[in-house]
């Protein structure tokens, strides 16, 4: 006789695992660029080179000595994804019945706001503070219950603070230096529905829910960025920063809607994860020439940090519970201009391509469907009086085709493999609009 019990268990396992990192993201990976409008309007090519505005916190912080005076920066993302998805042959494991998956396709899109603030304030003649408040990682995914890969996924939001306060020195005329600390909190929400028909011979018949909500409120994950700007003459400024990594450990807690048959078996429990946030290099240059600056930048993200997902229950019972993600290291790049149009405008435009860590489509989920991208982006800066300028972008996002053929793996001790292979394309673009008001004191 099968132990439904273990079975259950492994069960859950596999379903709230796939659950643990969300991928709807907008740059490569998880990852989200948008931490300033300005940048937008140019794919944020050259960003550790050109300085224009107080979000030269986040993107370098050396730049804060380009400045004049104290400033602020308050920004808005509007960051709306436009997908669907086809089925092609998504189908249970054979040892657990065996056939096609049922439900209907769904796309996941979610539209999403993304807000940061920086502020500079001079110490000195040599040296300037910053501070910025900002997300780099998050953004949500959700499909209605019901649809083909269920099981796989239904809600994922991830929402990351990043308090960034900083520090920037004039080495000397040609030299800045500055860095930082990044303190990183996090806050998400999983859910997927549950095969609970399987474990009385029944697949699909009659489907749980499962929902995991975690922070890391009571141990925020830190890190460190640093960057310097050299000026190789009055035109040219060549500029470089760095991440580091940051590990997020979370907890949280695991409930269970199940049928009423099946309830005293789902039991809601604590649990933990963690996860590593990557390292990153940014290499860039800006050159002026008559009323326009030519940008260029190349960016190098640590992705293969991603190498697993791991939950870890808190009675102990089962043990840690690992899936392989196996990402690769990946590069964007970038190039863009700005045009000095008018004494009170300049328009940019820029053009990127942003490559996936993604290997295969056997490492894609439902969670995580990213493809490498190229961007389209377009953007000006309007100078409202002495003291103030706002800057609006737009960025469109051409996102390659997507196959995706993922088992979501669950094989319980003593009973049949209950995985479940979700298999299809996903066709998808993005659209993101920037607004940002800036004040100098």
């Amino acid at each position: 006789m099968i132990n439904t019990h273990k079975i259950y268990r492994s069960l859950v396992i596999g379903s709230l695992f796939s659950c643990v990192m969300p991928g709807m993201a907008q740059a490569g990976g998880f990852g989200l660029l948008e931490n300033s409008a300005s940048g937008q309007g140019n794919a944020f090519a050259g960003a550790a080179a050109h300085v224009t505005d107080a979000s030269t916190i986040f993107f370098n912080p050396a730049g804060m000595m380009r400045l004049e005076g104290d400033s602020i920066s308050i920004a808005g993302h509007f960051i709306m994804p436009e997908s669907s998805f086809t089925n092609n042959g998504s189908a249970l494991n054979p040892a657990a019945g065996g056939g096609p998956l049922t439900g209907f396709d769904d796309d996941g899109g979610a539209s999403a706001f993304v807000p940061n603030f920086y502020w500079v304030k001079t110490i000195d003649e040599q040296m300037k503070f910053g501070l910025g408040v900002q997300t780099s990682f998050g953004l949500p995914t959700e499909y209605d219950q019901g649809w083909v890969g269920r099981y796989h996924a239904i809600e994922t939001d991830l929402k990351t603070v990043n308090i960034n306060p900083s520090i920037a020195y004039q080495v000397n005329e040609q030299l800045s230096i500055g860095g930082g600390l990044d303190l990183v909190i996090a806050d998400i929400i999983f859910t997927s529905e549950i095969d609970a028909g399987t474990l009385l011979g029944a697949p699909q018949t009659m489907d749980g829910f499962a929902d995991l909500e975690a922070d890391n409120f009571s141990d925020p994950g830190f890190g460190i960025n640093v960057g310097l700007q050299y000026l190789l003459n009055a035109d040219t400024v060549f500029g470089a920063s760095f991440r580091s990594e940051i590990d997020i450990d979370m907890s949280g807690n695991a409930d269970f809607t199940v049928p009423a048959l099946l309830a005293g078996s789902f039991p809601d429990g604590g649990l933990t994860s963690s996860v590593t946030l990557p390292a990153s290099l940014s290499l860039s240059v800006a050159k002026k020439m008559d009323k326009i600056t030519y940008l260029a930048d190349i960016t190098w993200t640590g992705w293969s940090s991603f190498d697993e997902l791991r939950i870890v229950y808190d009675s102990g019972t089962p043990s840690d519970t690992v899936t392989t993600q196996d990402w690769d290291d990946t590069f964007r790049y970038s190039i863009g201009f700005d045009y000095q149009y008018s004494d009170k405008m300049v328009l940019r435009s820029g053009l990127a391509y942003d490559e996936t860590p993604i290997q295969s489509p056997e490492r894609r989920t439902a969670r995580i469907p990213g493809n490498d991208r190229t961007w389209l982006s377009f953007g000006l800066t309007y100078i409202l009086n002495d003291q103030s300028s706002v800057d609006v972008g737009y960025s469109h996002l051409f996102i390659d085709d997507t196959e995706i053929d993922n088992t979501l793996e669950v094989a319980p001790p003593g009973g049949p493999a209950l995985n479940a292979t979700l298999t299809g394309t996903y066709t998808a673009s993005v659209d993101i609009l920037s607004v940002q008001w800036n004040k100098k004191f």
